[in-house]
């Protein structure tokens, strides 16, 4: 079968090409997945260029998450059928024809749901929704967050609006509000307008401001930390601009600001197996009603994954980039 394979760590453009690979055979409590659609997420690119938390031994395949059918499945697996779609945001080595993913981490995928949102329905809206979760946040908060126009930004912006907490959302282009905007999504301000700070205070008023989310780093995250209220939390979740953040200690010490970190792969683990239940339940059901959406910008080749790595990375990009075997 056909699977993107990279010989190096290195830019994504550059070093993945696509190569013949045996076909995997499932092994008991596995199933075998034809994928129809695997999304291109920024922590799939860090791991190609070697710079995310997980490293693979090289040569390495890439791509994490995807939605497929079933096609066989090992010995001991029940709950599944052969034929099913089903769907997988941890299954490594997701750019390809055909993947072996352990049975009991396959999503079933509702018919109401497009491949195009189920191929995306795992890694961004599960991390979102955890996010969201992590904060506790209750109805009526108020939250800020950096790189709001990227795809947990929104997602994180249309949950909380389900729930009723109140989102600043923060980007570094004028034109993302506009973007934003098409979406439905508002309260949203860009941080290259000299203003930003007044239009900040027209939105949340005296409101407390008590989390906030750092997916930026840099000057970025002293922004978010700036605007949080005495006795705020920041939740780091990434560093699209750089890996060192830039915060004010005077905003630390004298708001008593407290700093955590997120990482799916500490925090999914952890979380009781009724709540993971919960949590993709409310996706679920977000999806097929339309209030959340997960729009595609474009669906690539395997053979174009030079330029799609390319479409993955440049700014101004309204949707996912996905790959189709």
């Amino acid at each position: 079968m056909r699977a993107l394979v990279q010989p190096r760590f290195g830019d994504p453009s550059e070093v993945l090409s696509v190569q013949e690979v045996p076909d995997p055979e499932p092994g008991p409590g596995q199933a075998l997945v034809r994928v129809l659609l695997s999304p291109i997420h920024n922590h799939d690119l860090w791991t190609v260029r070697g710079s995310y938390g997980f490293k693979p031994e090289m040569p390495a395949r890439a791509g994490t998450e995807l939605v497929g059918v079933v096609e066989a499945l090992g010995e001991g697996v029940d709950g599944l059928t052969v034929g099913q779609r089903v769907a997988t945001g941890g299954t490594f080595g997701a750019w390809a024809e055909r993947v072996v993913a352990p049975a009991a981490g396959l999503t079933p995928v509702p018919d109401g749901i497009s491949d195009e949102a189920a191929a995306q329905l795992v890694s961004m809206p599960f991390s979102a929704i955890a996010l969201l979760d992590f904060l506790e946040v209750s109805e009526g908060d108020w939250i800020v967050q950096n790189a709001a126009n990227g795809a947990v930004g929104r997602l994180v912006a249309q949950l909380a609006a389900a729930r009723g907490v109140n989102v600043l959302g923060l980007v570094r282009r004028s034109d993302g509000v506009g973007e934003l905007r098409e979406q439905g999504i508002e309260r949203v301000v860009a941080t290259d307008d000299d203003g930003w700070r007044e239009r900040v205070r027209e939105i949340v008023g005296e409101a407390p401001v008590v989390a906030g989310v750092d997916s930026v780093g840099g000057t970025s995250a002293g922004d978010v930390v700036s605007l949080l209220a005495e006795d705020g939390v920041l939740v780091v979740f990434g560093a699209m601009a750089s890996p060192t953040m830039e915060i004010s200690s005077g905003d630390v010490i004298f708001k008593q600001v407290v700093i955590k970190g997120f990482w799916g792969s500490k925090v999914f683990p952890a979380m009781a197996r009724d709540k993971r239940a919960a949590l993709m339940g409310e996706l679920v059901t977000g999806i097929a009603s339309g209030t959340l959406t997960l729009p595609v910008e474009k669906v690539y080749g395997l053979d174009e994954i030079a330029d799609a790595a390319r479409a993955s990375a440049a700014p101004g990009r309204r949707g996912k980039i996905l790959l189709r075997p």
